[in-house]
């Protein structure tokens, strides 16, 4: 499982860097914000994605210690949705020691 969820937030990364730079080749986010804010869809996508940013970001938040480290993850997952998330999960998953379980990855708080 461990490998799997690694190899799968590699994935992430490079998944989003792709169409992230395809989409930057086509307009800049600000153009494309300005002219798809009037589709309820699109506010509708916005505010599911964001609260979901939230969500995980509750996780982390129980699991960081440090008020800066909280603050910085928020800041990041804010600013960088799965690019940040990816980067956390990645960095808690090469930190399980090798008898840890799921559940550490889940539960156990960072120093």
């Amino acid at each position: 499982m461990r490998t799997t969820l690694k190899v799968f937030y590699v994935l992430v990364l490079v998944v989003m860097t792709a169409v992230t730079v395809v989409a930057s080749l086509d307009r800049g986010v600000v153009e494309a914000v300005g002219e798809l804010w009037p589709d309820p869809w699109f506010r509708a996508t916005l505010a599911d994605t964001y609260f979901a940013f939230l969500t995980i970001y509750f996780w982390v938040a129980y699991k960081e210690r440090s008020w800066l480290a909280r603050g910085l993850w928020l800041v990041a997952f804010l600013a960088l949705g799965n690019f940040a998330i990816a980067a956390y999960l990645l960095r808690e998953l090469f930190r399980l020691r090798a008898g840890d379980s799921f559940a550490d990855l889940l539960v156990r708080r960072d120093p």
